[in-house]
């Protein structure tokens, strides 16, 4: 054989990740009301309104007063008012008086410390310190500004806004906030042989499940506007289906027909439809028939391959997180690791995908168990499992120990 009639050689899955980088397009950004933006990615810096806190702010129920009196001797203040929280602060108006205050208030003017409520007994308005209390200046006070200054940057773009962003973004103040726009998703199953959870099934079909774990898996990282449909294989149908998508949604995900076979239509389709092909093929097990490509109207389309367990690595190996850098997402911690709990042998010479269940033992020490499948059909081995670890190329034996990447369902 010369080397003009050798196969191409394959992109590693890394080379596959710099070419879909390279060929998505950034959504749009929109303003939302911050109700609406839980999950979403921010796409403006959040800068704090006022200092945090905006006051010298109480921590503990107790009385207010200044220490100083304390470092003179007297342990016995007499109540002049009480300050709940969100009233305005109210002024002490004589060293040997006091101020009753509640968790949240603002320190009262002429105050410098908080003694519990715990520490201190009442008796007709007087409030009484036991000689072995002590006090110090600004215990039980949170000082104006020491979290944040009005003005420093709290948030910056990129950063995908979880229940601790939407509190910091609503203490700044802001009603509305610019966020990356949600993808318009189309999960579309290809296939003669599937039939729908419900529907009657004869001994040579098998269930249509790959489409609903997708559209699962998307959900559960927050895309909401998910489309399912399934096409038979049909090339007129495909093709009057396809272009539909293509012209109406932002990235299409396909299960099925990438192969070699001769009902194996999606390539020749979307080729028909336009759809530039960046990439045919990874050298990965399982997922190697994954094929990505671009519409003209900037549509990704992901065709992956219908076995499923092939289907669920390459959506959490290629399509969510090429989704989140579509949407701005700069992640905020490095990509997880973790180290095999024991020995695995890597036989074929491609990247290979190891579904693993994560462990923890008693000291708190994580390690992925492997819980290889009987093959790229067999999901059911998946239940119970956490994710899969990628390992480099074989034939090689990798010890317990060796630490990979985590991808996680």
């Amino acid at each position: 054989m010369t080397t003009s009639e050798r196969a191409p050689r394959l992109l590693t899955p890394a080379e596959a990740d710099a070419l879909i980088a390279r060929h998505t397009l950034t959504l749009p950004e929109v303003s939302l009301p911050l109700s609406q933006c839980a999950g979403a990615v921010l796409r403006e810096v959040v800068r704090a309104e006022r200092d945090q806190p905006p006051f010298d702010r109480v921590t503990m129920d107790g009385i207010a007063l200044d220490s100083a009196a304390i470092r003179a001797g007297t342990r016995r203040f007499r109540i002049e008012a009480t300050q709940a929280a969100g009233d305005a602060p109210r002024a002490l108006s004589s060293a040997h008086g006091c101020i009753e205050v509640m968790t949240g208030a603002s320190l009262p003017e002429g105050c410098d410390c908080v003694v519990a409520v715990e520490q201190i007994s009442v008796k007709d308005g007087i409030a009484s310190l036991d000689e072995r209390v002590e006090v110090q200046p600004w215990q039980n006070v949170h000082r104006r500004g020491t979290d944040a200054r009005q003005g420093v940057q709290l948030l910056t773009p990129g950063t995908q806004l979880g229940s601790v962003e939407i509190a910091l973004v609503a203490a700044a103040g802001m009603a509305r906030i610019r966020v990356s726009n949600q993808p318009m998703l189309a999960v579309i199953s290809t296939g003669n042989e599937l039939v729908e959870p419900g529907e009657p099934v004869l001994p040579h079909q098998v269930r249509r499940s790959n489409a609903y774990a997708i559209a699962a898996a998307l959900r559960l990282r927050g895309y909401s506007r998910v489309g399912l449909d399934h096409i038979r294989d049909e090339p007129a149908a495909l093709k009057e289906r396809l272009k539909f998508y293509l012209e109406t949604h932002d990235v299409l995900v396909l299960s099925g027909g990438v192969s070699m076979g001769r009902l194996d239509l999606v390539p020749q389709t979307l080729a028909e439809l336009g759809v530039r092909c960046v990439f045919h093929k990874i050298a990965q097990r399982p997922g190697k028939p994954l094929w990505f490509g671009v519409a003209p109207g900037g549509a990704a389309v992901f065709a992956l391959p219908g076995n499923p367990v092939s289907t669920a690595i390459c959506v959490s190996r290629y399509v969510l997180p090429a989704l989140a850098a579509a949407q701005g997402h700069t992640p905020q911690q490095p990509p997880e690791r973790i180290a095999l709990g024991v020995p695995f042998t890597v036989g074929p010479a491609l990247t290979f995908f190891l579904p693993v269940r994560v462990a923890t033992d008693d000291r708190g020490t994580r390690a992925a168990l492997p819980r290889p499948t009987h093959g790229s059909g067999d999901f059911i081995s998946l239940a119970g499992t956490d994710g899969f670890i990628e390992l480099p190329p074989g034939p090689k034996a990798y010890p317990s120990g060796f630490v990979a990447r985590l991808y996680r369902w």
